[in-house]
């Protein structure tokens, strides 16, 4: 198969990439060349251009046709209808890449399959993806425009750290200092490692049986927020103190935090993976949060460079928690 990533080097395409590569797939990267802690992999070739510049985006792919496009930055209604202009006669396959905040917030019920209602009034970024499958699923029903959608949950690498403020929350359990954790810490939360992720996304790069279709693609462990930070504490080897804190106080102080609390992290989410393992036999995710927590913190560790603490985020953990120790002390 000849396929192209638009994109292709971030947390999550990056282990796609490397697999797609590993297994013979003919893949093409559309990029601007930017990414550094993640190349390109040995075997695929570069077409530098910009996906939001139509002129650079037709001139990188000038005499190329594909039997799959997958889109990893769009995130916008506009953004699809300039890939579903660009790309209606250039590929048999196009993948949208939406996400799992999509769904019911919070879900009436548990697990969540892929005909659960998607309604998530409380943040925007999610909204857009809502409205970019809506206008998909018009181009399948009007003109069989062959899309595919995927939605991941929250899926990680090594640099990525799940915590509020990545680093900041690690350097706060080195220097003994409590963490904010949202709500009580005992909301279910559902982990992916990108390269379990990867297992599942590949096979549908070609798969007639997927057009049409939604899918989500994550692990099925199922762990606790505060499982989560314990785990990250773990495997830092330090104690760390967990203080619970409302989401809608950490809103009321930072709404753009608070957003992916409300309309995300706070509500306890879990999948039914049927649908992707029916599509991708075979497909299992076998790498648990502690593996994953322990790479995590190789990572960081490795290099003083990437312990970057957001002063801005560690100012918000200690307003929140005078605010809260000022109520409830």
């Amino acid at each position: 198969m000849k396929v192209l990533f638009i994109g292709g080097t971030g947390i999550i395409s990056s282990a796609c990439s490397e697999l797609a590569a590993r297994e013979g797939i003919d893949l093409y990267l559309l990029n601007r060349g930017q990414t550094v802690d993640r190349p390109a992999p040995i075997g695929a070739t570069v077409l530098f251009g910009d996906i939001r510049d139509r002129a650079s985006s037709e001139a990188a792919l000038a005499g190329h046709n594909f039997d799959a496009v997958v889109d990893w930055i769009a995130f916008t209604p506009d953004h699809v209808q300039a890939d579903i202009d660009l790309f209606r006669s250039r590929t048999g396959q196009y993948v949208f890449i939406s996400s799992a905040s999509v769904y019911q917030t919070p879900p009436a019920s548990l697990p969540v399959t892929e005909s659960t209602l998607l309604d998530n009034p409380y943040w925007d970024y999610s909204r857009n993806k809502i409205a970019c499958e809506e206008l998909l699923v018009r181009a399948y029903r009007d003109e069989k425009f062959p899309m595919t959608i995927v939605r991941p949950s929250h899926t990680y690498d090594a640099t990525k750290i799940p915590l509020m403020g990545g680093y900041t929350s690690l350097q706060r359990m080195k220097d003994g200092k409590p963490l904010v954790v949202h709500g009580d810490g005992t909301s279910l939360w559902t982990l992916t490692h990108h390269r379990d992720f990867a297992k599942g996304f590949v096979p549908l790069l070609g798969n007639q049986r997927a057009l049409g279709e939604a899918i989500h693609i994550t692990s099925d462990e199922w762990l606790t927020w505060n499982q989560i930070y314990e785990i990250m504490a773990s495997a830092l080897g330090t104690p760390a103190e967990l203080v619970h804190v409302p989401s809608e106080l950490i809103n009321a102080f930072d709404p753009l935090h608070g957003a992916g609390l409300l309309g995300d992290k706070s509500h306890s989410m879990i999948f039914d993976n049927s649908k992707i393992k029916r599509l991708a036999p075979g497909f299992a995710c076998t790498i648990p949060f502690s593996w994953g927590a322990h790479e995590i913190v190789a990572w960081h560790e490795a290099d003083p460079a990437r312990q970057k603490v957001d002063p801005y985020v560690d100012a918000l953990m200690d307003r929140a928690l005078a605010a809260y120790r000022s109520i409830w002390p």
